[in-house]
């Protein structure tokens, strides 16, 4: 599409310029409220949204397929993702016995723990966040980021 130098037209085309901004904007900054909330953890955003994952299927184990699926970041390397978790004893990583190439992942009950005072925390600041939009305007707001993701 060509811009014209319509008046309504640049208006026009200026406000989709800003929404896109508007909104990688406040993506940056919820992340880094995400970040300043996961510091004392000691894990980044994308390590507890693993964790969150892992505790949804908790008991049974999920596979790193799964993980990069269902993953808010899908270029986040999620194999990468775990082994770090592994490391800090939230994970523990098995192959899977009927299929050799598939990697069964379980949270731990560290893990389990860990995530359980995180998500405490995470939720706080969460609500610190958004409590100036009544529920209307978050209905609202999520219908219109659906929408744009179509």
């Amino acid at each position: 599409m060509q811009i014209n130098s319509k008046s309504s037209q640049a208006k026009t085309v200026n406000a989709y310029k800003s929404v896109h901004i508007n909104i990688l904007l406040t993506a940056s900054w919820f992340n880094l409220q995400t970040t300043k909330s996961l510091k004392p953890f000691h894990i980044s955003p994308q390590q507890f949204n693993v964790l969150n994952i892992l505790r949804d299927f908790h008991p049974a184990p999920v596979t790193v397929k799964v993980l990069t699926e269902r993953m808010v970041d899908q270029m986040s390397n999620a194999s990468r993702l775990v082994e770090k978790l592994k490391k800090k004893g939230l994970v523990q990583r098995e192959a899977c016995d009927e299929d050799r190439r598939r990697v069964n992942v379980y949270l731990t009950e560290s893990g389990l723990e860990l995530f359980k005072k995180a998500s405490h925390v995470f939720e706080q600041t969460l609500e610190k966040q958004l409590n100036q939009l009544i529920p209307e305007d978050v209905t609202c707001l999520n219908n219109i980021l659906e929408q744009l993701r179509g």
